[in-house]
C-alpha cells in the first residue's frame, strides 16, 4: 500500500502532527507513506514532498488579499505536485488542510476527479464548503447552506482587503469537490459531521474519527505535580498556536481581572509582541516546539481553559486530559466532545463570569475532577494508536473496494 497525504505542514502544528502520526501507522504496518507539504519541513518518518517555495507562498497570499481567491493560486506548484503524484501512483490520497496559501484546488481536483484512486479528505475546519471562511459560527452565518455571498468575514482569515469573491468561490468549490466518485470525508467531531451533512457534500460518504495523541508523550509529569503542590497559586493554562480574538485572548485578559490572587494565568504560544503587552500579572510564553516543556506545563496546571470562539476538535483539550488536567471549554464547535461531566465543564461562549465560576468549581471539587479520571478518558477515547489505526482500516477498505 502506498498512501500520499497532502497538508500545509508536516510534523508541526496540530494538523501536521496528525498527518505525521498517520504516516507512522502506515509505516509500522509495513507500507509506504508520503506527505506533500508547503511549510518548512520538520523531521518526518514519511517520505516528504515540498510543494512550491517562499515565492509561491507570498504570491498566493498577495492574490488572496487582493482578489479573495484563496486556494486558487500556486498553479505551477500544484501542476508540479500532480506530476509527482503520477510518478508515485499512490493507492490512496488523503487530503488535510488545502488552505494555507500553497495549492490550487482547481488544478488538484481536476486531476483527482479524472482518476479512480480513492480520496479521503479530513475536514479540520469548514473551509471546504464555504466561499471564504474557515469558521462561520463566530457570526452565526448560514449562507453556506445555499450559496455564499456578501461575506461577513471577508476581513478574517483568509482575509481579503478589497474584493468579495465568496459567491464565485462557493460555486467553483461545489463544482470541483462534490463530484468525486471515490471521495470519503472524515470529520474529527460530530459537530462538523452534522454541518457537512447540510452542505453540498451531503451526498458524500462522511465518517467521524476523533483526533488522537501520543499517550506515551502526553502524560502526567509527576515530579512537576508534586513540586507544584508546594506553590500557593493555582495555575490556569491556555495554549494556542496563534493567539487572537478567535482563540479568546481578550477573554483571558478579562478573566485575569476577575480571578482572585490565588490563581495564575499562563498562556503558551504568544508572539513576542503579545508577551510584552500582557498585563504584568499574567505569564506569557512564546510558541515552542519543545513537547517536553509543553507536557510539563499541562501537568503543572490545575485547569486547562479553552476559550475558543470557533473550533473543530482542539487537540489541546485532549493533550491536557492526557496530562491529568481537567478542561473548561466554551460551548464552541466540537470542543465539548473531548470531555464529560467528570473531566471538565462546558461554558457559554464569551461568558467570562461563568468561566470564573467553572474554575472555582474545579479548584474546589478535587475529588471529582481528578488527574486519574482525566487520564483515563484520554486513554479510552483518544489514543493515537487506536484513532489513527481507524484511518488505516478505512484505507484498506477503500482500496480493496476500488479494485
Amino acid at each position: 500500500m502506498k498512501v500520499l497525504q497532502i497538508n500545509v505542514t508536516v510534523n508541526t502544528g496540530s494538523t501536521g502532527r496528525i498527518a505525521e502520526q498517520i504516516g507512522s501507522v502506515i509505516e509500522d504496518q509495513g507500507h509506504k507513506s508520503f506527505i506533500a507539504h508547503s511549510r518548512k519541513k520538520v523531521q518526518s518518518r514519511s517520505k516528504t514532498i515540498q510543494i512550491g517555495n517562499k515565492v509561491d507562498f507570498y504570491m498566493h497570499a498577495i492574490n488572496s488579499r487582493l482578489f479573495d481567491n484563496h486556494g486558487f493560486s500556486s498553479k505551477y506548484a500544484t501542476k508540479k505536485l500532480v506530476k509527482t503524484i503520477k510518478k508515485i501512483q499512490p493507492d490512496l490520497i488523503h487530503l488535510h488542510n488545502l488552505h494555507g496559501y500553497y495549492v490550487h484546488v482547481g488544478v488538484l481536483f481536476n486531476f483527482l476527479n479524472s482518476i479512480k484512486t480513492p480520496v479521503v479528505w479530513t475536514f479540520h475546519d469548514c473551509w471546504p464548503f464555504t466561499g471564504h471562511c474557515a469558521y462561520f459560527d463566530r457570526v452565526d452565518c448560514e449562507k453556506w447552506k445555499k450559496e455564499c455571498h456578501s461575506c461577513p468575514l471577508k476581513s478574517y482569515y483568509p482575509s481579503s482587503l478589497f474584493l468579495d469573491n465568496s459567491s464565485h468561490n462557493f460555486k467553483t468549490k461545489k463544482e470541483l469537490f462534490a463530484i468525486h466518485p471515490n471521495l470519503t470525508i472524515v470529520t474529527p467531531s460530530h459537530w462538523l459531521m452534522k454541518l457537512t451533512e447540510q452542505s453540498f457534500f451531503k451526498n458524500s460518504s462522511i465518517k467521524v474519527i476523533h483526533n488522537g495523541i501520543d499517550l506515551s508523550v502526553f502524560k502526567p509529569a509527576q515530579q512537576d505535580k508534586d513540586n507544584h503542590k508546594q506553590n500557593l497559586k493555582r495555575i490556569v493554562l491556555g495554549v494556542a498556536s496563534i493567539w487572537d480574538s478567535r482563540k479568546g485572548l481578550d477573554d483571558f485578559i478579562k478573566l485575569n481581572d476577575v480571578l482572585d490572587d490565588g490563581f495564575q494565568i499562563i498562556l503558551v504560544g504568544l508572539s513576542k509582541k503579545q508577551v510584552n503587552t500582557l498585563p504584568s500579572s499574567m505569564i506569557g510564553i512564546e510558541r515552542t516546539e519543545n513537547i517536553e516543556e509543553l507536557v510539563k506545563l499541562y501537568s503543572r496546571a490545575d485547569v486547562y481553559v479553552n476559550a475558543t470562539y470557533s473550533d473543530n476538535f482542539p487537540t489541546t483539550n485532549i493533550e491536557a486530559l492526557a496530562c491529568g488536567t481537567p478542561v473548561i471549554t466554551y460551548d464552541t464547535g466540537g470542543s465539548p466532545e473531548a470531555i464529560d461531566k467528570n473531566t471538565g465543564i462546558v461554558v457559554e461562549r464569551g461568558n467570562v463570569e461563568e468561566l470564573k465560576k467553572a474554575i472555582d468549581i474545579i479548584s474546589k471539587e478535587k475529588t471529582k475532577f481528578t488527574a486519574d479520571v482525566c487520564r483515563e478518558r484520554a486513554i479510552n477515547h483518544f489514543n493515537k494508536d487506536e484513532r489513527f489505526m481507524d484511518y488505516f482500516n478505512l484505507y484498506e477498505k477503500l482500496i480493496n473496494s476500488s479494485k
